[in-house]
């Protein structure tokens, strides 16, 4: 196993942990260096998460690596809306996801690699779970697979895989940032010591001052929550909002903090408000919209008995 460079683990953090604008304003290293497509991957991948439309002018039109091609096939996914566009980029990626396979491809173990986790997120962003694992799901010690395989099975409630591709994982990788933040992003979901583990990890992190996440400050916010710390899971979310303004994930967390916290109804309205208006089709606002339609449906169907009459003396 190849040991990365310095400035390729910090790239890799980065990323990792969502700092994502320090990323983006890294500078890219001598085309000529080994670290030079990775980093472009990472950079082209941290962009995606912010503005997508941007990756194409980050990528070289020209570029014939298979990483590099699968990230500017993401973001054209990712920033468009148009079936058929999303189509063809999902189409891409699958003739991508073969064509690694041959012998004559341009491209490292681990820039094919980039590939497989590339096009496995985009099935399961595309609501193909079982396309996505069976992308991700081969024979390879790759340790960002894992992950997205994990947070695939946490999407579909079967944390007793997400579990059991950790432990698989524990068994060739090196206990690095990766796979603990995979092990925290289990303990979320299903945990029995009160979410300690995933808070002293989040804490640990946002105690780097060389790292500005607010996506690791809307995790402690969320884990805050479960652990019925209200108070500094809202201050934990607020301050997130300020670093990325109108963030769909922190908006929708802010809305169920401010819930529960029934002193101020007005503050959970508005925010309620900004999540619809701002992110329509977040999953928290279609379920809701989807159990309001249920909601409407079953009251269409009940008939309202007739009022009891007092019998005549």
């Amino acid at each position: 196993m190849s040991v990365d460079s310095s400035e390729l683990y910090n790239v890799k953090r980065q990323f990792f942990l969502g700092s994502f604008k320090s990323l983006i304003d890294m500078p890219l290293p001598d085309p000529s260096s080994a670290d030079y497509i990775p980093t472009l991957v990472y950079k082209a991948r941290a962009q995606i998460a912010t503005d997508p439309a941007e990756v194409a002018s980050l990528i070289p039109a020209d570029s014939e690596n298979v990483a590099l091609k699968a990230a500017a096939a993401l973001g054209r996914y990712v920033s468009t809306s148009e079936d058929a566009e999303q189509e063809a980029a999902l189409e891409e990626l699958r003739d991508l996801a073969v064509e690694i396979e041959g012998e004559d491809v341009e491209g490292s173990q681990r820039d094919k690699n980039s590939v497989l986790v590339l096009a496995g997120t985009a099935f399961a962003r595309a609501g193909d779970v079982e396309e996505a694992l069976e992308t991700l799901l081969v024979e390879t010690e790759d340790l960002e697979a894992v992950a997205v395989i994990v947070q695939i099975y946490l999407s579909i409630n079967r944390v007793d895989r997400a579990r059991k591709e950790f432990e698989r994982a524990k068994q060739w990788a090196e206990d690095d940032l990766l796979l603990q933040l995979i092990e925290s992003s289990i303990g979320l979901v299903a945990t029995r010591d009160g979410y300690s583990n995933s808070n002293s990890f989040y804490t640990e992190q946002l105690g780097n001052p060389s790292l500005s996440s607010p996506h690791i400050l809307t995790a402690r916010g969320v884990t805050r929550i479960l652990r019925n710390e209200v108070p500094e899971a809202k201050s934990d979310l607020e301050e997130s909002l300020e670093q990325q303004k109108g963030d769909a994930e922190t908006l929708a967390a802010s809305v169920v903090a401010a819930g529960i916290d029934s002193k101020n109804k007005d503050e959970a309205e508005q925010l309620w408000t900004r999540l619809t208006t701002e992110h329509p089709l977040h999953p928290l606002v279609v379920d809701v919209a989807q159990k309001g339609d249920l909601f409407d449906e079953f009251c269409a169907k009940f008939t309202v008995p007739p009022l009891a009459v007092p019998a005549a003396a």
